[in-house]
């Protein structure tokens, strides 16, 4: 018999209104969602632990840091072969992927929640709750990293998205596609991860920024940073990696300062690449210092650049670490 871990920390799944119309919020514990299954799981026994019964967008990288270190925990033990997260939706993609980077383990961590709410007749938590338990269990996404089980699918934590704001199929892969699925129970998997970035940070740096750009955006945000002593920045720029007029020069002043630039895209697929010359494309943002993010998201990389920042990693490092974030075998 398989051993799998719950642990409760609250969102949507775990939520209900008092009243009809009324405010939707967390408090249910971890063995109220277990027992809400429909069907019993068989040869599989759930340990419960609650953790934080808060909605999702509540989360902070100190609280994340703790689970993801609660989690390793657990998996160190012998009796347990994985764990299921419970979690809300809003930031379960940075919680799932936070836990790929700094659980080291190979047993699987599998994130799930729900897009209705415990008191509503149809909510998907239940369904949800049952797949990611089986998925937990299986030899199959053992060393695949984080993963999260949703509406069926399983996802990358690296590569997964919440793509719509109430549907229960919020979650897509986009690019790469989903590692696989649980269908009449079962667990199937047509890929697997192609890369496993592991890194171990006492703490979470909560002073990394994040700035989308949009049509002829000011750089002024930049200056903020430097001003208020911000540890980096990241950028979710044009394309291939470009910024607006007057972007480079802000740059330059703070990465020789030592703050560390990343430069993600804002686009869904495809990678940064130092291509366009000229006032801010990405080969002046290389000249000016910048790291490319890759095939990596902009949210994503904000999260490894406070993890090697927590570490007291240097800019060589952080470079060499988005270089290996980025290989492909």
């Amino acid at each position: 018999m398989k051993t799998v871990t719950l642990i409760a920390t609250g969102g949507t799944i775990a939520s209900n209104a008092k009243s009809s119309g009324g405010p939707v919020n967390a408090g249910l514990a971890g063995e109220s969602l277990l027992a809400s299954l429909h069907e019993p799981l068989e040869d599989i026994a759930v340990k419960v632990e609650n953790f934080e019964a808060v909605g999702s967008y509540a989360l902070d990288l100190e609280t994340v840091h703790r689970l993801c270190a609660r989690i390793s925990e657990v998996l160190a033990e012998d009796a347990v072969d994985g764990v299921v997260v419970t979690h809300g939706t809003d930031t379960m993609e940075e919680s799932a992927f936070l836990a790929d980077i700094l659980v080291s383990s190979d047993k699987p961590v599998v994130f799930t929640g729900a897009q209705r709410h415990a008191g509503v007749p149809d909510t998907d938590g239940p369904r949800n709750i049952a797949d990611a338990i089986r998925c937990a269990a299986s030899d199959g996404l053992r060393a695949q990293g984080a993963v999260i089980l949703f509406e069926g699918d399983i996802h990358a934590a690296r590569d997964v998205t919440k793509a719509h704001t109430s549907r229960v199929d919020t979650f897509r892969s986009i690019g790469l596609g989903k590692l696989g699925e649980v269908d009449d129970g079962r667990v199937y998997l047509y890929r697997r991860t192609a890369t496993r970035l592991h890194v171990s940070a006492p703490v979470l740096d909560p002073g990394v920024e994040l700035m989308l750009v949009g049509l002829g955006s000011a750089p002024d945000f930049l200056d903020y940073c430097e001003s208020t002593g911000k540890s980096g920045l990241v950028l979710a720029a044009f394309g291939r990696g470009n910024a607006p007029r007057g972007f480079a020069d802000r740059i330059q002043r703070l990465t020789a300062r030592g703050i560390p630039v990343v430069v993600a895209s804002r686009c869904a697929e495809g990678r940064t690449l130092p291509v366009y010359g000229g006032d801010s494309g990405g080969r002046t943002l290389e000249d000016a210092g910048v790291i490319f993010a890759g095939t990596l998201s902009a949210i994503k990389a904000r999260l490894i650049l406070s993890a090697l920042l927590g570490a007291g990693a240097e800019e060589t490092v952080i470079r060499a670490t988005f270089q290996d974030a980025n290989r492909t075998a």
